[in-house]
């Protein structure tokens, strides 16, 4: 078996930027080198500029797939193969293939070319990176149901990103250059806000920044460099089991990624006495998305520390710390003749002290002496108490 394919993906903030462009430039110039170059699979939009790059090169036709009634148009893979050229030109590497493909996804169909020792250059945007999805969903109020694996993206052996200013891209889309004209009204206004466009430029080149940290890394493997040259990120991220969680998981996995040999930990602590349940089928599917991610997860059972009684130093208190509400909780006095003490419900963050006939409000901490107004030192139930006279 010969030697594989090497990937090209140009990379872009949007649509309009001028990947497909680039592509089709670069084609033209490896043709003029003397490669044997084709055309896989060409998704101009109807650009005039774009669809004139296509004069000159040679077009591999298009295979009909039946889908749903309609027949569409897709990448021949086979067609390719059987040409053997040196280099193919496949656009928009996260397409979704129709139903009744050879593969689900179009980046498969190229991972067939590669293997086959045939050169490919390729088009991706940013909106299309698996591990991003969430946070481009808040951007622009879109969800992208077409998602490229970042291992996928990663792999490709160059990368280069088109950048193209927020303003400068919004002038292509009035002069026509993007969509059609009965389309721009409303580009312009939703997707191609300048707000969105700069998060999308930004979310772009913090990728591609991330990208170039681990072909540092790749680099230092390969020349035996094993001095620490940056911090590494080693990442943990504790699920409760609710539906934030894959949110947590992505931008953790975001986090872990910028730098060289950064890792991603995923845990969920569940509590001993079974307490709190989680969804079970919620925590299957966010530890599906922290292995995709490239991270490991962990289950783990907690169990409750003992509280330490600040009035008898060395002593553990009994575990009566309630969990049943959140405005009372009850604490075991140190010595059996001392009364009880009750967080207040009507007054949180105090205690009322019931060792005297008539309750009354105390600061935090145990009750020591109802004839004392107890003080604590800081605002939690461990901190030393402070009485009058000094520490307790």
């Amino acid at each position: 078996m010969g030697a594989a394919g090497r990937l090209k993906v140009f990379l872009g903030a949007a649509p309009g930027v001028g990947k497909s462009y680039a592509m089709f430039r670069e084609g033209h110039r490896l043709a003029a080198e003397g490669r044997d170059v084709v055309v896989a699979l060409a998704e101009t939009h109807a650009r005039a500029e774009t669809e004139r790059l296509l004069d000159g090169l040679a077009i591999i036709e298009r295979t009909a797939i039946e889908h749903r009634g309609v027949t569409l148009s897709e990448m021949d893979t086979d067609a390719v193969l059987a040409r053997r050229p040196d280099v193919a030109l496949v656009d928009e590497l996260a397409h979704s293939n129709p139903a009744g493909s050879p593969n689900a996804k179009r980046y498969q169909d190229v991972q067939r070319l590669l293997e086959a020792g045939i050169d490919v250059l390729s088009t991706v945007n940013i909106q299309h990176v698996a591990s991003l999805n969430d946070v481009i969903e808040k951007i622009t109020g879109v969800s992208q149901r077409e998602t490229l694996p970042d291992a996928v993206l990663r792999a490709a052996d160059e990368i280069e990103v088109m950048d193209l200013a927020p303003q400068a891209l919004r002038s292509r889309l009035a002069e026509g250059s993007v969509y059609p004209a009965e389309r721009i009204d409303a580009a312009m206004s939703n997707y191609f806000r300048v707000g969105n466009l700069t998060a999308l430029r930004e979310l772009t080149l913090l990728w591609m920044a991330d990208e170039v940290d681990h072909s540092l890394l790749d680099y230092r493997r390969q020349h035996g460099i094993d001095s620490s040259w940056q911090a590494r990120e080693n990442v943990l991220v504790s699920l409760s089991g609710g539906l934030e969680g894959q949110a947590l998981i992505r931008r953790g996995a975001r986090i872990a990624a910028r730098s060289a040999g950064g890792t991603l930990i995923v845990v969920h602590v569940s509590t001993q006495d079974g307490l709190r349940r989680s969804d079970p089928q919620e925590l299957g599917a966010q530890r599906l998305l922290a292995e995709s991610l490239g991270g490991s997860y962990h289950q783990v059972v907690g169990r409750t520390s003992p509280r330490r009684c600040w009035s008898s130093p060395g002593r553990s208190m009994p575990a009566r710390w309630s969990s049943a509400s959140r405005d009372a909780a009850d604490c075991r006095r140190c010595s059996p003749a001392r009364a009880w003490a009750r967080v207040s419900s009507a007054r949180p963050g105090t205690l009322t002290c019931t060792s005297s006939a008539t309750p009354r409000p105390m600061d935090i901490g145990c009750c020591h002496d109802p004839a004392r107004r107890c003080r604590h030192a800081a605002g939690c139930w461990d901190s030393r108490l402070l009485w009058p006279e000094g520490r307790c």
